[in-house]
C-alpha cells in the first residue's frame, strides 16, 4: 500500500469522524474514485486499516479532550469506590458509557450485513443528502444546554441515533449532532457530547477488532509503515477537526455543512449512478 495513499485516508479519517460528513462514507468513496483497489480487493486488510485509522482519530479526541476524559474517568472510579453517583460528572461519566450501547450492540450483531451490503456509492450519496437535511432540520432548535445537563433520556436518544450511523453517509457525529440539537444542546455542546461519545465506543471497538486482527496474524507483512503513516494522519487531523469544530459552532451554524453535504451526495450519485467516472 502506497504511504501516501495510507495518509491520504489518514487525513480523510480525521477530518470527516469529527465534521458531520461522515468518515465511512468517504473512506469508501475516496477510493473507489481514484481506483485505489489496495484495500477494496481485501476486505480483511480493509477493515484490519480501518480498525487503524478510527485508532488514530481515537488519539485526537483524547488528546484535545484529556481534561474532560480524565475528569470523567475519575468521577466514575470515584462512584464506584463509593457506590455512589451523586456528583455531576459521574452521572454524566455513566451516561456516556451508556449512549454507546446501542451502537456497540448493533454494530457486533450486525457487522457483516452492514459490510456486505451497506457500502454501495449510490446509496451513500442518498444517505449524505438525507443526513443533510436531518443536519439542518434539527438545527433550528434554539437550545442552549450544555453536557452537564446530559440525562438518562438524552443518553439513550442520542445513542439510539449514533447507531444509526452505522450505515455510511449518514455520519456518526452529524446524527448524534443533529439529536442533542432536537433535544436542546446548544451547537458547540451537541458537538462536544457528541466527540466524548466517540471515545468509549471506538475504544470499545479498536480493542474487539484489534483483537481479532493480531488473533489472525496481526498487521500484514509490507504494510507497517502505510498503518504507521495512516493512524499519524489521522490522529493529527482528528485533533484539527475537534478543535476547529468547537470554536466555529460558538458563531456558526451547520449550514456549510449541510451544502457540502448536498453537493457531494448530488455529485456522487451522478458519478456513480452514471458510470461516467
Amino acid at each position: 500500500m502506497p504511504i501516501i495513499h495510507a495518509i491520504v485516508l489518514g487525513i480523510v479519517q480525521g477530518l470527516s469522524e469529527f465534521l458531520p460528513i461522515s468518515s465511512s462514507g468517504h473512506l469508501i468513496l475516496v477510493p473507489e474514485l481514484f481506483h485505489w483497489t489496495e484495500l477494496t480487493d481485501h476486505a480483511t486488510l480493509n477493515k484490519t486499516f480501518d480498525v487503524a485509522l478510527h485508532f488514530g482519530t481515537l488519539i485526537g479526541a483524547v488528546a484535545y479532550l484529556r481534561r474532560d476524559v480524565w475528569k470523567y474517568i475519575c468521577a466514575a472510579l470515584r462512584s464506584i469506590r463509593v457506590r455512589s453517583i451523586q456528583s455531576t460528572d459521574a452521572r454524566v461519566a455513566w451516561l456516556l458509557l451508556l449512549a454507546t450501547i446501542p451502537g456497540a450492540a448493533i454494530g457486533a450483531l450486525f457487522e457483516s450485513p452492514i459490510d456486505d451490503h451497506l457500502g454501495q456509492p449510490v446509496l451513500i450519496g442518498v444517505m449524505l443528502i438525507l443526513g443533510a437535511f436531518i443536519l439542518w432540520w434539527a438545527d433550528q432548535s434554539k437550545g442552549r444546554r450544555v453536557v452537564d445537563s446530559m440525562s438518562t433520556r438524552d443518553a439513550v436518544i442520542v445513542g439510539t441515533a449514533q447507531a444509526i450511523a452505522l450505515q455510511p453517509g449518514i455520519s456518526r457525529s452529524g446524527i448524534t449532532m443533529s439529536a442533542a440539537r432536537w433535544l436542546g444542546f446548544s451547537r458547540d455542546e451537541s458537538a462536544r457530547l457528541s466527540f466524548l461519545m466517540l471515545i468509549p465506543i471506538v475504544a470499545g471497538a479498536s480493542l474487539y477488532k484489534g483483537t481479532k486482527m493480531f488473533a489472525n496474524g496481526g498487521i500484514p507483512a509490507g504494510f507497517g509503515g502505510a498503518f504507521f503513516w495512516g493512524i499519524v494522519s489521522s490522529a493529527i487531523t482528528g485533533w484539527i477537526a475537534v478543535f476547529f469544530m468547537l470554536k466555529f459552532l460558538r458563531t456558526h451554524s451547520f449550514f456549510p455543512f449541510v451544502v457540502y453535504r448536498v453537493i457531494v451526495g448530488v455529485a456522487v450519485i451522478i458519478v456513480f449512478g452514471t458510470g461516467i467516472r
